[in-house]
């Protein structure tokens, strides 16, 4: 008798500022499908977006963000419970630093007093996640460890276990976006040391990966919603047709350019330069302390697609530029072929939360 494969089944749900998306994957005899997946966007309930500009928290209540998730899952017949919710990077604080040589029972205890020095939040309103990223041989050839050190305010987490508990959902894990684009992007043998740009809706956040570790995450108030404003106030333009005129021209400057080509490009570049410029500033540091070059850089989030973005980036910082693509070694029907492509870069946090659950 004929006996299938049990398979495994885990949700990755990422709470955008403009959207919420949540991808299923399965695994079934050692090969990782894509089950399902679904996206709401905030206007489409609501006339305000999912998470504020002024504080680091959800906006809406909890309530009507888990009306927004349920209605996703229910219009496309998702059954699986056990779920990794993604925590924003504005949301999070990442600092890293040393300690000198220890045992390991005493590096929590070291890590919180070290940690008092560097968070300009009381410690009893966080919790704290770490890691140890490097055992560094100074000239004194005494090994000190470099810890990287990742807070979240504990009402952010208060919030997201809340939701769950109302969806009924089994909580597996709450993460940094950041780990979800390492995981889904990066591959396990990677030994390139790799600049991951995110450019989301509401900042851009540049990270540096050595050897599939995270050495430093910083994030800027430059994003996507920053590029349509711009446009549309440049231009006298509605937000969504200015948000169509971005997708559409982008900064791709080609010999027989149009009026309207021409302006859309005027406005982006300086923006587009400044997360250049900023990205710069961080690999720049990371060279001065670590001595190591950014042998490639991954573009991610929906700006990603910009038409002209990854020939910009390439003339300027002179190495590879790759456009994120989640779904790459993940299994899927061919027909969705040219829908995930465009989808890659904007669900690679959802798609590295789902991955967790196979960890």
């Amino acid at each position: 008798m004929f006996l299938p494969f049990a398979s495994k089944k885990f949700l990755g749900i990422d709470i955008g500022t403009s959207a919420i998306k949540i991808v299923e994957l399965a695994s079934r005899a050692g090969r990782i499908k894509l089950e399902n997946y679904g996206e709401i966007s905030a206007t489409a309930l609501y006339q305000k977006p999912f998470r504020t500009f002024e504080k680091s928290t959800l906006l809406l209540s909890t309530e009507e963000i888990g009306k927004a998730i349920k209605a996703v899952i229910e219009e496309a017949k998702i059954r699986t419970k056990k779920c990794t919710f993604s925590i924003p990077d504005y949301s999070t604080f990442f600092t890293n630093f040393e300690l000198p040589p220890m045992t390991k029972e005493e590096i929590p205890e070291a890590i919180r007093t070290e940690a008092r020095r560097h968070v300009p939040v009381p410690l009893n309103e966080l919790t704290l996640d770490w890691q140890v990223i490097e055992e560094k041989i100074p000239e004194q050839k005494v090994a000190r460890l470099k810890i990287l050190l990742v807070a979240v305010p504990n009402e952010v987490i208060s919030q997201y276990r809340s939701i769950t508990l109302d969806l009924k959902l089994e909580l597996l894990a709450l993460e940094a976006e950041v780990f979800g684009l390492l995981r889904s992007l990066i591959e396990k043998d990677e030994k390139k040391v790799i600049g991951l740009i995110d450019i989301g809706t509401r900042s851009t956040t540049c990270s540096i990966i050595d050897k599939r570790a995270l050495k430093t995450s910083h994030s800027f108030d430059i994003s996507g919603s920053a590029l349509t404003e711009r446009i549309s106030k440049g231009l006298s333009l509605d937000y969504e047709i200015a948000e169509d005129f971005k997708k559409k021209y982008g900064i791709l400057s080609t010999s027989q350019i149009g009026r309207e080509e021409k302006n859309v490009i005027e406005i982006l570049t300086p923006l587009i330069d400044m997360i250049i410029r900023e990205s710069d500033k961080i690999f720049k540091k990371f060279y001065l302390t670590e001595r190591k070059e950014i042998e490639k850089i991954i573009l991610a989030g929906g700006t990603a697609l910009l038409p002209g973005l990854v020939e910009y980036f390439q003339d300027y910082f002179k190495r590879e530029i790759e456009i994120a693509n989640p779904f790459r070694k993940i299994f899927y029907s061919p027909i969705l072929e040219e829908n995930l492509k465009e989808m890659g870069p904007s669900y690679a946090i959802a798609v590295g939360m789902a991955l967790r659950g196979f960890e």
